[in-house]
């Protein structure tokens, strides 16, 4: 049973420090038991409370991980139902599906697909993220022979799929140190799967006919001492489905711990239509799956989903930012013009492609903002003068240049003056105040 605000309370220091940011303990015990604020946030609190703590100050849905070493995908670890209540925590796994009754072509197809789909999207890497392997025939050499390809594809986040714990076992002889998800046990053969996920620690997947047989079955695992479940409520029916994605979520935040896992889905085995797996596999982005898995990965319905999920699960209350630098376009020489902008995600985005598409060498300095645009870092204090220059000073780049000139955002035009003043030497040029007019200026641009 979920703690209350005042048995939270009981195990706190009671120094109403103020330092987490909430006046009193107690108030900040109400919050604790509502799940908007970590435990981590009392610099104070015992080993011993946090240890009894644990429950209350754990996510309603648990952090599943997936892999090993630096390569781990995790899922779970959500806190609200509404994306701006807070923020979505971490995004679903997209996968693709290679059986044993493929052929050596087909399952190459989709083992380079795999490898090779990846896009740059506001400075961000947008890929897929898992293998799964099904076992249709409950042939363990087959299952065997396609671990070992995936992994020579270079695939290192697998999912196996049996009902055979034999079938799993001689799989988990080639990945094992993996980590991989085994998928998935039900009531034929929980007891098969537990054992075998708990002896090689490796997450496992739950499916039931219905969300009430799925939690009885997450209960007996958990009993068993098994915590990284993943659950499947065995619904193909998108109108189904999305009611079962919606029930379990309510079900974890209203703390029924049996259900407070994160999903499995597969609208691989929805449709045969490929618009509308892709259409099911957008609503699920959405509408709270844990891990999807497509039938196969096609550019033009990879991309758009992987935006989706970019998008749903930035934080709305942190902009997205690209990292301070020198960052190089078309090859620059020392001779090439230097730039300037704000370390805003999308004005990299917008920038840099703008300097690519006018195809003339160009460096361009990054500086941290802390997310803001132009405009609203100036207005900030980010992006001035006295910011601006130490940053050119200490990155490095008059050596890699010829000459000590530097385009600013017409933005920024008015801080030119007291830059020239901070960056002695320095000529100072204003740029357009939109991107779309860089190209003339770069191709007409002379060092002073």
């Amino acid at each position: 049973m979920a703690l209350t605000g005042i048995d939270i309370f009981k195990f706190l220091p009671k120094t109403n420090c103020g330092e987490c940011g909430i006046p009193t303990c107690l108030a900040f015990a109400m919050k604790l038991a509502a799940r908007q604020i970590e435990l981590a946030a009392c610099p104070y609190v015992s080993d011993e409370a946090k240890e009894k703590l644990e429950e209350a100050s754990a996510p309603p849905i648990r952090v599943v991980s997936i892999g090993a070493g630096e390569d781990v995908l995790k899922v779970g670890g959500e806190t609200v139902l509404f994306r701006h209540e807070k923020t979505f925590i971490n995004p679903p796994g997209i996968a693709v599906q290679i059986t044993d009754t493929m052929s050596d072509e087909e399952v190459d197809s989709r083992l380079k697909s795999y490898s090779s789909l990846e896009y740059e999207r506001v400075g961000l890497i947008l890929k897929p993220d898992l293998i799964a392997i099904k076992s249709t025939n409950g042939d363990a050499s087959k299952m065997e022979a396609l671990v070992k390809k995936a992994k020579s594809a270079g695939a290192k986040k697998l999912i196996l799929m049996s009902s055979d714990a034999g079938v799993l076992s001689a799989a988990l002889n080639h990945c094992a140190e993996d980590k991989p998800l085994l998928y998935a046990a039900d009531t034929g053969n929980i007891d098969s799967l537990g054992n075998l996920a708990k002896e090689k620690n490796c997450s496992l997947a739950v499916r039931g006919d219905s969300l009430d047989e799925v939690a009885t079955l997450t209960g007996k695992l958990t009993e068993m001492g098994l915590k990284d479940l993943v659950i499947d409520s065995g619904a193909r029916d998108l109108k189904q489905l999305l009611e079962d994605q919606v029930a379990a979520r309510r079900s974890a935040l209203n703390n029924f711990r049996p259900l407070g896992f994160p999903s499995i889905t597969f609208p691989c085995e929805m449709t045969s239509n490929p618009m509308k797996e892709t259409l099911i596999a957008g609503t699920l982005v959405a509408k709270y799956a844990g891990i999807i898995v497509l039938s196969d990965l096609q550019g033009h319905s990879l991309f758009p989903l992987l935006v989706e999920r970019m998008n749903i699960y930035t934080d709305p209350q942190r902009p997205m930012a690209t990292t301070e630098g020198i960052y190089e376009i078309n090859n620059p020489t020392k001779d090439s013009p230097l730039i300037i902008t704000s370390n805003f995600s999308l004005t990299y985005f917008i920038v840099s492609g703008e300097v690519e598409s006018s195809r003339v060498p160009c460096w361009m300095l990054i500086k941290d903002t802390e997310g803001l645009s132009v405009l609203t870092g100036w207005a900030a204090g980010k992006f001035v003068a006295d910011a601006i220059a130490p940053f050119v000073k200490k990155c490095g780049i008059e050596e890699k240049i010829n000459h000590k000139t530097l385009v600013i955002p017409g933005a920024a035009a008015s801080i030119s003056g007291e830059l020239e003043e901070e960056l002695p030497g320095w000529n100072i040029q204003i740029g357009p105040r939109e991107a779309a007019y860089l190209a003339p200026l770069l191709k007409n641009w002379k060092a002073a």
